[in-house]
């Protein structure tokens, strides 16, 4: 009866004490887990999300016309003709003869078909130094660039012949290969050196190969599993590869440091001289509380990018809430039991020269770095506040002048592909021409008079307005009822001129043409839609996302500690974390200050997505350490610390551990800072940098500083709120003490350990 009514509080405890009882079973729960959720998700597939599903509206609109009526896009090619000096012109009979060259090269390879001349189509340039040679690549569009490699051979065979002329391919086929070969194995090696990395950060803060395997393994199998329920749940909700490469990211975080902070736990309270039982059952109800705790509190966070009706977006915040509840669980089941199993064995293959370090980070051997630090904050809350907090606004300023924008193919990749220069060279002979505005025209008859009429003063106005200045060309699909109305935009390769013309047609000409017809749908695509239409969604997204994460994050820091002042403190500090991390991002890559140190260039803008991601993200992993250091100082407060007392103690007992999980992360997202693509530099530094903050200024000066100036304040919570939930759930190392011994004198056959 004693043991029933002692029996320890809380989720986490009472799962790591079942683990550690029954922990052949725990772990054969978990491998049996991982190998059906990989099992489903083969024999399911992953259902990938589709372009045109990508964003509501217009884009959406033209992406279900063109598939309901059974329309292939072709995967398109231009080759550019184009005079090296300034005398040649398209009529010159050397052009003529090097344009009838490309025409044949190219059909030729019975690659390609409905190939068309300049001279036909009258795709020459104003100055008439420039003209394109169009076809389109035969088969799947998908894997057209598999197929393409004999095409621009060809080509680059006519160039060899007419070296006065510049003669080059482009095309969606040829971009991706390009890309391909270029960049192909970057994602990969990234993604390859995510585990070497942190489980030899890992090494060297356990100091022994055993310690050190569990967290990766455990974050390992925990992105296994993961993997197979994305391919299940895509049949509800498509995934993507980017979804995929963002919940490694996360999963590899998460995973680490939910199995560093429980591992970190139970050797201190082993290295106190505790039994092992009794450190495992201490672990499982103070550091599997605080796991539950973040965990959940990630998961809100990345829950957030559900809200924001982007297909894109809804499949990372999917698999990455995913991973963190997988991971989450595993933390909590069979870590406990895995610790059980391996006893003293944990230290096993124990690096020689790291000895020394067993001790360190541990709650008991407390950082001399960071008691140094503690110790000058604490005597000087007030400065400490003031010049930690003034440098983070500092920081964060270059932010209130964030431009945000979809990156064109040279801010992506620079200098760094040919084809870039290919795409410069078009844009400039003939603007927009490399990305049209694309208007799907459905109508009851196409070929009514009445249709047609429309289509050609469409045409004509979309020229004589301004917003193109041709060629127009339409293609009309009989069967179907469909046209295709490709639209050259003025501005080009400038988005911001790109997008006036666009909103020009949408809302000038095509009302005052295609619009006066009853029963035509005219919605207008293309990548200078898509771009327009992405941010204006994100941007009324941007409102939704922010409130839902803030304000559940709140709610559950406040039904979990019990106290107002450490919900409204936890908010502030990680909104104040973000803001920094945005200031870095806009400093480093708009205007380019230190880029050159990072790898990088300013490329003027941020890419459009990358911000709310952000937001989400390094919201979700910051409560990773606030939960785990504030769960430690209220630990040490409840065993009768002073607050200030208490708040040295949990600061600086958690700082061997937080460190270690900070640089596994700032590391891990730094390789992907290293990647060829501007957005993927952006992200990576984004991430690494603000993390980095977050473990040091924040968790380390600013929560300390805060909290001692606050004193007992910390703790208030108004009698009106004393009626919520109560999740808190502490308890104390005596009182976990307690109840292991109560059970042990029940137990006529104590489990093993």
């Amino acid at each position: 009866m004693q043991n029933r009514e002692s029996r320890v509080r809380g989720l986490a405890a009472r799962a790591g004490g079942w683990s550690a009882r029954h922990r052949w079973a725990a772990v054969g729960i978990w491998v049996l887990f991982v190998v059906l959720a990989m099992g489903l998700g083969s024999a399911a597939g992953r259902v990938d999300v589709k372009e045109t599903g990508q964003l509501k509206g217009e884009i959406h609109t033209a992406g279900r016309i063109i598939d309901d009526a059974g329309i292939e896009s072709p995967a398109g090619e231009s080759v550019l003709v184009q005079a090296k000096s300034g005398s040649a012109k398209a009529t010159d009979p050397e052009f003529r003869s090097a344009v009838a060259a490309v025409v044949e090269a190219v059909g030729r390879t019975g690659r390609v078909t409905d190939v068309t001349s300049p001279y036909d189509t009258r795709t020459i340039s104003r100055d008439g130094r420039s003209a394109l040679v169009q076809f389109d690549m035969r088969g799947d569009p998908e894997t057209a660039s598999q197929r393409v490699e004999p095409v621009l051979n060809a080509v680059a065979g006519v160039q060899k012949d007419h070296t006065s002329l510049r003669i080059e391919e482009i095309g969606s086929a040829s971009m991706h290969k390009q890309y391909d070969d270029a960049f192909g194995d970057d994602f990969q090696q990234a993604e390859l050196s995510a585990v070497p990395v942190a489980l030899g950060i890992l090494l060297i803060a356990f100091g022994a190969l055993v310690a050190a395997l569990l967290p990766v393994g455990l974050a390992v199998t925990a992105i296994m599993a993961t993997m197979g329920l994305m391919g299940v749940v895509s049949h509800l909700q498509p995934m993507s590869d980017t979804a995929n490469s963002v919940m490694l990211l996360v999963g590899m975080a998460v995973g680490v440091d939910y199995c560093l902070f429980y591992l970190r736990r139970e050797r201190e309270e082993r290295e106190a001289g505790r039994d092992a039982q009794t450190a495992l059952r201490i672990a499982a109800a103070t550091s599997g509380r605080a796991i539950i705790i973040s965990g959940i509190t990630v998961c809100v966070a990345m829950a957030g990018m559900l809200f924001t009706g982007i297909a894109e977006f809804e499949a990372m915040g999917l698999a990455s809430l995913m991973v963190v509840a997988v991971a989450m669980v595993g933390s909590v089941t069979v870590l406990p039991a895995l610790l059980s199993l391996l006893g003293e064995r944990v230290e096993k293959g124990r690096i020689p020269f790291l000895k020394r370090r067993r001790r360190s980070g541990g709650g008991s051997s407390e950082s001399r770095f960071w008691n140094t630090v503690l110790r000058g904050v604490l005597a000087r809350p007030w400065v400490a506040v003031v010049v930690a907090a003034g440098a983070l606004l500092a920081v964060a300023s270059p932010a209130l002048g964030m431009k945000t924008a979809q990156l064109t193919l040279d801010q992506e990749f620079g200098d760094t592909l040919p084809i870039v220069q290919t795409y410069n060279r078009i844009n400039d002979a003939f603007p927009g021409g490399s990305e049209p505005a694309e208007v799907v025209v459905k109508a009851r008859d196409i070929n009514s008079a009445e249709v047609r009429d429309a289509l050609l003063r469409f045409k004509d106005e979309a020229i004589s307005s301004g917003a193109s200045r041709g060629p127009v060309e339409i293609k009309v699909h009989d069967a179907q009822n469909v046209a295709l109305v490709y639209v050259p935009l003025v501005g080009g390769s400038d988005l911001d001129k790109a997008t006036a013309s666009l909103e020009k047609l949408r809302d000038e000409v095509r009302p005052a043409t295609l619009g006066t017809v009853d029963g035509v749908q005219a919605p207008i695509t293309g990548q200078v839609a898509g771009s327009h239409d992405f941010n204006d969604q994100l941007l009324g997204s941007v409102g939704p996302v922010f409130a839902f994460v803030v304000v559940f994050a709140f709610l559950l820091m406040l039904l979990s500690f019990r106290s107002l002042t450490v919900a409204l403190t936890s908010i502030l500090l990680n909104l104040l974390s973000v803001g920094a991390a945005y200031g870095i991002l806009v400093a480093v890559f708009q205007h380019g200050w230190g880029a050159s140190l990072v790898g990088a260039r300013g490329v003027g803008a941020i890419v459009s997505w990358l911000p709310l991601f952000l937001f989400v993200i390094l919201f979700g992993l910051s409560m990773d350490y606030h939960v785990f250091v504030v769960s430690r100082i209220r630990e040490a407060r409840l065993r009768g610390l002073s607050t200030r007392d208490a708040v040295r103690h949990g600061v600086v007992t958690t700082a061997g551990v937080v460190t270690s999980a900070a640089v596994i992360m700032v590391a891990v997202f730094a390789i992907f800072g290293t990647l060829s693509m501007q957005t993927m530099k952006q992200m990576g530094v984004g991430l690494a940098a603000a993390v980095l903050i977050d473990a040091t200024v924040i968790r380390g000066v600013l929560l300390p500083a805060v909290m001692a100036l606050l004193d007992e304040r910390n703790w208030y919570l108004p009698r009106w709120l004393r009626r919520l939930p109560d999740l808190s759930h502490d308890e104390s190392p005596a009182a976990v003490t307690r109840v292991v011994r109560g059970e042990d004198e029940d137990e006529t056959a104590p489990a093993e350990v």
